[in-house]
């Protein structure tokens, strides 16, 4: 930490798991919680990502399950193509973290070196990922049954079976919304991954910018209050009673999803790097608003109409019944996850506050729960969380120190990671329910 004038900054960090969290200060809110099994520490190092994870052990249990079995379990495609999927995907958030670990266990696979090279060197099949991997990882509501079909349906050797297909489009979110993950956590490169294409995290203006989180006594006193009144406005939600009619309720959902324009989304795309552009086909397909000014909406997924518990589950069940299984764990798991802490209290119901997390992320994204309220979204998120979450959700390369530090300033890193959690799986249920709808549609 540097000082100035009598006030504590946090600097950008250089070295351990996250250049946000310093490395005491994730051993020392892990060790509360127990953080590693000694099955993880048993093998001598544990990696950055299931470092920043297990500060939440019941999470990162069922991610580990879920990851180990997309990438080592039998299945229809190929381990090396499992690897190399991950890397075109993770090659459209700029995540260099995954595209040099997917890289090295592509050849420990077996994979065929001259395909990182670029994506022009893959079997032509793993080239005609390229358009649902750009779709899944920006704008997944605009996929239709007519993606699929180019598929399934192309009439040369090139065809890919619904098996491997649906397998495909979970690698692909998963790595989407794991790169989220990493940029939102300042997740920081391992020691073996070469520097000069590592995660440019942080640079010293950006570092000093980095002033929120001061902590002297009046920057204190104001995040106490905070905290009090996000309490206060937690028990107001909790209490509402009142019956809006189903218009009112589409129309504040609406209000939502308009007000989330407000927050910055067209961001300046800067030239790729050829360490990505190789895998990327069409880079300045970026993500757009779902409800951009002066152009017809696409129309709202509504939840009734198709949700992950009545339609996603069933239909991913019949396809990759495992996965299924896997992944519903996990979204239960990330949903009911609490302490019952908030900041400095203890003894707290903090479901609204998660929920409201969660239902945000998918509002972005143009999914609707006609019985929510998403009046509480406005009570209860800030919008320095709001412009976090939507920038680590939507175009996760852009995430800064600046943003990671401006929201929540009084709560515990572990509270932020969990906040990324809710965000990481919030992504991936959104990007898999399009899909899912569109192959539900594809075979109807």
């Amino acid at each position: 930490m540097k000082e100035e004038a009598g006030v504590d900054l946090p600097q950008a960090l250089l070295s351990g798991p996250s250049a946000f969290i310093p490395t005491e200060e994730i051993l020392e809110e892990g060790a509360a919680q127990e953080v590693m099994s000694e099955a993880l520490w048993s093998e001598g190092r544990v990696d950055h990502i299931s470092t920043m994870m297990g500060l939440h052990p019941t999470y990162l249990t069922c991610f580990l399950r879920t990851h180990d079995a997309l990438l080592q379990l039998d299945g229809p495609l190929p381990l090396s193509w499992r690897h190399f999927i991950i890397i075109l995907a993770s090659a459209r958030h700029q995540c260099s973290y995954l595209v040099q670990h997917h890289s090295s266990a592509f050849l420990l696979a077996g994979g065929d070196e001259s395909w990182l090279r670029g994506l022009h060197c893959a079997p032509p099949k793993i080239q005609h990922l390229q358009t649902l991997n750009k779709l899944l990882a920006h704008r997944p509501w605009i996929i239709t049954q007519e993606h699929i079909q180019e598929l399934v349906c192309p009439g040369a050797e090139a065809r890919w079976s619904l098996a491997e297909l649906i397998q495909a489009i979970v690698l692909m979110s998963h790595a989407h919304s794991l790169a989220s993950f990493v940029w939102g956590c300042g997740v920081l490169p391992e020691p073996e991954q070469s520097g000069d294409e590592s995660l440019q995290m942080c640079s010293p203006t950006e570092s000093c910018c980095a002033q929120d989180k001061a902590r002297n006594q009046q920057e204190w006193s104001e995040a106490v209050n905070e905290v009090k009144l996000l309490m206060e406005k937690m028990m107001i939600v909790q209490q509402q009673g009142e019956e809006f009619t189903q218009e009112e309720m589409v129309t504040r959902f609406e209000r939502e999803r308009t007000e989330s324009l407000l927050e910055p989304s067209d961001v300046q795309r800067s030239v790729l790097p050829d360490y990505f552009s190789r895998f990327v086909v069409d880079a300045d397909f970026t993500y757009q608003d779902f409800s951009p000014r002066g152009v017809q909406a696409p129309p709202t997924m509504r939840a009734q109409d198709y949700s992950w518990e009545d339609h996603g589950f069933s239909l991913m069940n019949r396809l990759y019944g495992e996965m299924a299984q896997l992944l519903d764990e996990k979204f239960q798991v990330v949903c009911a996850l609490t302490y019952n802490t908030m900041a400095m209290h203890s003894h707290v119901d903090t479901s609204t506050l998660r929920k409201a997390i969660w239902n945000y992320i998918h509002c972005i994204y143009g999914i609707r729960y006609d019985d929510y309220n998403y009046g509480g979204v406005n009570q209860l998120l800030e919008r320095s969380l709001k412009v976090y979450v939507k920038t680590v959700a939507c175009h996760p390369e852009k995430t800064t120190p600046r943003m990671y530090f401006s929201f929540w300033r009084q709560f515990r890193h572990s509270e932020k990671v969990h906040v990324n959690l809710l965000l990481m799986e919030a992504r991936l249920q959104a990007a898999l329910l399009y899909a899912l709808r569109a192959i539900t549609r594809y075979m109807t």
